[in-house]
C-alpha cells in the first residue's frame, strides 16, 4: 500500500529520549562550528603576528577541517563499541569527548603565552572533537531508531535532525550576541572564549541529562539471546554487506548537499555575489533553517506515510526544485528571496528521509559500525569538496547551484531506481 500503517504512536517516554538526543547532538554541532564563525579572531590569538594574516587564517581553517578527517576514524572507534557493549555509554561519551575540549579550548592560552603549544593545543583538541561527532550522529540515529516503534521512525528521525540543525542556529546567534555586544579589541582579548566555555558547560550539563536515558530495547534482546557480533563488526560489514554501501553512500552525499547548499554555501553567495550585508544574510539564514526545521520534521511525517524509499524520491525532486526557485530570486526583491529561501528550507525534507533509508540498511548487531564507517567517511568528502565546488559553479554562473541540485535528483532518482529492493532491515 502507497500509506503506511499510522495506528501506533510515540509514547511520552519516545519523546524523552528523542529530546534528550536532540539536546546532546545540537550542542555537539554548536560546539563543533562555533569554531568556523569565530576562526578570523581564533587565527589572531593562537599563530604568530609575524605570519601574514591571510595565512594565519589558512592555518584556522586548516585545524577546523583536520576536524572532519577525525570523523571516520572516531565514528569506527565508537561504533565497534556501541555494538558491542551497547548504544547508550557510547552515546554519552560522544557528548563528553565534544564538550571536554570545547572547554579546554575556552581556556587554552594564545601563542602570545605559551607559544607553538597553543595551535598544537588546539589542533588536539579538534582532532578529539571530530571523532566525538564522528559517533554522535550515526549513533543518534540507530538509539532514536531503535526506541521508536517502526511505523513512527520516520518521524522520530526527522525530530531528530530537524534538532541537529539547530545546533548551527545556536553557534550563529551566539557569536553575533559576541559581536554585537564587545568591541573587536575585547573579542580578541577574551569575549571570544565566552561561545566555547558556554558550549563546554552544557556538553556536561547534557552528558547528566543523557544518564536517565535507557539502553535501546533492539541491543538489550540481542544481548539476552547472544546474537552480537562475534567479530569485528567492522570486518562483517565489509565480509558481508558491501552491496549496503553504496546506496548509503550516495544518499549521504545527497543529505550534505542539502545541509551544505541551504546553510554554508547560500549564505557565503549572498554576500559575495549579491552584495547583502552581513546582517541581512545573517538574518535570511536563521530564518530559513527555521524552516527548514520544520521541513524536516514534515518529511518524517512523510516518510512515515508513503515509506523511506518514496520518500527520497519525493524530496530529491523538491530539492532540485526549492534550490531553483532559490536561484532565481536572488535577482528579485529581499521580500521574494526571503520566501523562496523559506520554500527551499522546507523542501530540503531529503535531510529526514536519508536516516530512514540507511538505518534500515545493516543488521542490528553491526548497525552502528556500518552507518558510521560510510556516513563519515562520505559526508566528510562532500564537505570538503561540495562547497568549493558550489561557489566555483555560482562564480562561473548564476545558475551553478540549480543545475548542482538537478544533478544531485538524478543521482537520487537513479539510486532509488537500483538499489530500493536491496535486503533492509526493520529492527
Amino acid at each position: 500500500m502507497f500509506l503506511q500503517n499510522q495506528t501506533v504512536n510515540l509514547s511520552l517516554r519516545d519523546y524523552k529520549t528523542i529530546a534528550l538526543s536532540i539536546l546532546g547532538g545540537a550542542l555537539e554541532v554548536y560546539d563543533f562550528i562555533i569554531f568556523v564563525f569565530l576562526s578570523v579572531t581564533i587565527a589572531d590569538v593562537f599563530f604568530p603576528p609575524s605570519v601574514p594574516e591571510w595565512i594565519r587564517l589558512l592555518q584556522s581553517m586548516a585545524i577546523f577541517s583536520v576536524g572532519y578527517l577525525a570523523r571516520p576514524f572516531g565514528g569506527i572507534v565508537i561504533a565497534h563499541f556501541s555494538d558491542k557493549i551497547g548504544r547508550k555509554h557510547m552515546f554519552n561519551c560522544t557528548v563528553l569527548f565534544m564538550a571536554m575540549p570545547c572547554l579546554l579550548i575556552g581556556f587554552l592560552p594564545g601563542y602570545a603565552q605559551i607559544g607553538i603549544w597553543a595551535p598544537l593545543l588546539l589542533l588536539v583538541a579538534r582532532l578529539i572533537q571530530g571523532a566525538a561527532l564522528g559517533g554522535e550522529v550515526p549513533n543518534a540515529w540507530v538509539f532514536v531508531s531503535e526506541h521508536t516503534p517502526p511505523e513512527r521512525r520516520g518521524y522520530a528521525l526527522g525530530l531528530l535532525q530537524a534538532g541537529l540543525t539547530l545546533g548551527y542556529m545556536f553557534a550563529a546567534l551566539t557569536t553575533t550576541l559576541i559581536t554585537s555586544h564587545y568591541s573587536d579589541g575585547e573579542i580578541r582579548q577574551w569575549a571570544w572564549r565566552i561561545p566555547f566555555v558556554v558550549g563546554g558547560i552544557f556538553g556536561f550539563i547534557s552528558v547528566w541529562l543523557r544518564r536517565w536515558l535507557s539502553e535501546t530495547p533492539v541491543f538489550l534482546e540481542l544481548k539476552q539471546h547472544r546474537q552480537l557480533a562475534k567479530q569485528m563488526p567492522l570486518k562483517t560489514v565489509f565480509q558481508e554487506h558491501r552491496s549496503a554501501a553504496i546506496p548509503a553512500a550516495i544518499l549521504t552525499a545527497m543529505l550534505a548537499s542539502a545541509v551544505i547548499m541551504a546553510i554554508v554555501v547560500t549564505p557565503i553567495a549572498l554576500q559575495k555575489y549579491y552584495g547583502l550585508s552581513p546582517s541581512a544574510t545573517f538574518e535570511m539564514s536563521c530564518i530559513a533553517i527555521l524552516f527548514l526545521n520544520i521541513g524536516c520534521v514534515i518529511a518524517g511525517k512523510v516518510t512515515d506515510w508513503i515509506g523511506p524509499w518514496r520518500s527520497v524520491i519525493l524530496y530529491s525532486i523538491l530539492l532540485a526544485l526549492g534550490t531553483t526557485l532559490l536561484t532565481w530570486s536572488l535577482n528579485h526583491s529581499l521580500q521574494t528571496l526571503m520566501i523562496c529561501y523559506i520554500i527551499a528550507g522546507l523542501c530540503s525534507g531529503i535531510i529526514s528521509a536519508v536516516p530512514a533509508v540507511i538505518v534500515r540498511l545493516f543488521p542490528s548487531a553491526i548497525k552502528v559500525t556500518g552507518i558510521s564507517l560510510i556516513y563519515n567517511i562520505s559526508y566528510s568528502i562532500c564537505s570538503s569538496v561540495m562547497p568549493l565546488a558550489l561557489l566555483a559553479l555560482l562564480h562561473y554562473h548564476r545558475w551553478g547551484m540549480a543545475v548542482f541540485a538537478w544533478v544531485m535528483m538524478a543521482i537520487g532518482l537513479i539510486t532509488v531506481m537500483m538499489f530500493r529492493h536491496i535486503r533492509t532491515y526493520n529492527a
